[in-house]
């Protein structure tokens, strides 16, 4: 088991608990988040939803290391296309149109794959350790699947943290919009809590409507459109790999480590 699911004063508070690996995601563990965040969303009892993270780092994004002994000639850009659309891209779909209030808490290191777990809360609360990044371009790929960078960076910082693979700072994403707050780290949890509470007093009806109002305006921004054609281009780096050496991981990931630190 990966997540941990509790629920109790109209708030389910679901927690990554794979720490020994900076919760980093395979398969399973992305599989059980989806199930828990589906138990929350059909349970007439919980009005809020907090996602949350065991040890020091909310997520070291996909688990590159873990997919390193998968036998070579299985692999298919057929079969990383349909793994990648039902894990990275429909999931965070689904959490993001989840029709209650959610909010993420964050600390450590939230790298590439761990934004899809993030962005698609409605609210952030991040520790003043917190840092954020997607470095797959080193990789050859041009971002993670879920794109939501432009909207949640705008569209200059956003080129920047992808031409650089530098993370940026709780402070910075605060500054941007992203981060709707930032906290002492040893204060995360009962802040975050608190913020649940305060929404989960409104009226439910109220909170879905506000939700779905906000997220449909993006959506005729053109959000939907464009995080479903921007996984369709983030599979040509891919392909891309597949045809350069026949997987679709271009570095080292020890020298990934290096320049993102």
């Amino acid at each position: 088991m990966y997540i941990d699911y509790e629920a109790a004063d109209k708030i389910a508070t679901i927690t990554l608990n794979r720490p020994e690996a900076a919760n980093a995601q395979n398969g399973e563990l992305l599989d059980e988040l989806d199930a828990a965040w589906t138990r929350a969303a059909d349970d007439d009892e919980v009005a809020v939803i907090v996602l949350r993270a065991n040890g020091k780092h909310f997520s070291a994004g996909h688990d590159l290391k873990g997919g390193s002994g998968v036998d070579m000639s299985t692999v298919t850009l057929e079969r990383i296309y349909r793994n990648e659309a039902r894990r990275y891209l429909e999931y965070s779909l689904r959490w993001r149109n989840t029709p209650k209030p959610s909010i993420a808490a964050v600390q450590g290191r939230c790298i590439a794959g761990g934004l899809l777990l993030c962005w698609p809360c409605d609210l952030i609360v991040a520790a003043e350790d917190a840092q954020f990044s997607d470095p797959v371009v080193m990789m050859g790929i041009g971002g993670v699947e879920y794109h939501g960078h432009t909207w949640e960076l705008g569209p200059r910082k956003a080129k920047e943290i992808l031409f650089t693979g530098r993370p940026i700072t709780a402070r910075e994403a605060e500054q941007v919009g992203m981060v709707n707050a930032v906290v002492p780290r040893d204060e995360l949890d009962a802040r975050s809590r608190a913020l649940a509470e305060r929404i989960a007093s409104m009226p439910s009806f109220g909170l879905r409507q506000a939700k779905r109002a906000v997220n449909q305006t993006l959506d005729v921004q053109g959000f939907y459109a464009a995080v479903q054609s921007v996984f369709d281009v983030h599979q040509t780096g891919h392909g891309n790999a597949l045809s350069v050496n026949g997987f679709p991981i271009l570095v080292n990931l020890d020298d990934m480590k290096e320049k993102i630190e």
